[in-house]
């Protein structure tokens, strides 16, 4: 192992900070993420459950309210999915810059394309995030 002592170390935790509190702030995505996702899926099981009951008149009406919320719930589900892929390309970017420092591996490239990789999925999450958001506004009206 190349890195010998406390000062050749402090840069590189200096370096993976970033990446922590990204994962910090993705953590906390996900949980808002997460309890929106419950609260589409605790609906869902409140009209499934009374569809039975519904006079045929509204069964139109209940079926688009679950055609609605079923398409929420998987936009939902994939900006879950991306933010957590998020997280984890965070979690080995912080690896790799350790790896990277440790055996004084000089590939940029491998680094780059994580970080990309990282915010890429985040970004993604967060689009489907916001068409969630005006979805759940247009099945208001």
């Amino acid at each position: 192992m190349v890195i010998t002592s406390l000062a050749e170390l402090i840069p590189v935790l200096q370096t993976a900070i970033g990446p922590v509190i990204l994962i910090s702030g993705v953590g906390l995505l996900l949980l808002t993420m997460t309890n929106r996702l419950g609260r589409v899926t605790d609906r869902i099981r409140i009209i499934d459950a009374q569809y039975p009951t519904t006079p045929v008149a509204d069964r139109t009406r209940k079926a688009s309210q679950l055609t609605i919320l079923w398409r929420r719930a998987r936009l939902l589900r994939l900006a879950l999915t991306l933010a957590s892929l998020s997280a984890l390309c965070a979690a080995v970017l912080v690896v790799l810059l350790f790896l990277a420092a440790l055996f004084q591996i000089d590939d940029a490239w491998l680094i780059s394309a994580t970080f990309v990789l990282c915010m890429a999925a985040l970004i993604g999450s967060l689009l489907l995030f916001i068409h969630d958001l005006n979805q759940s506004l247009s099945a208001l009206k």
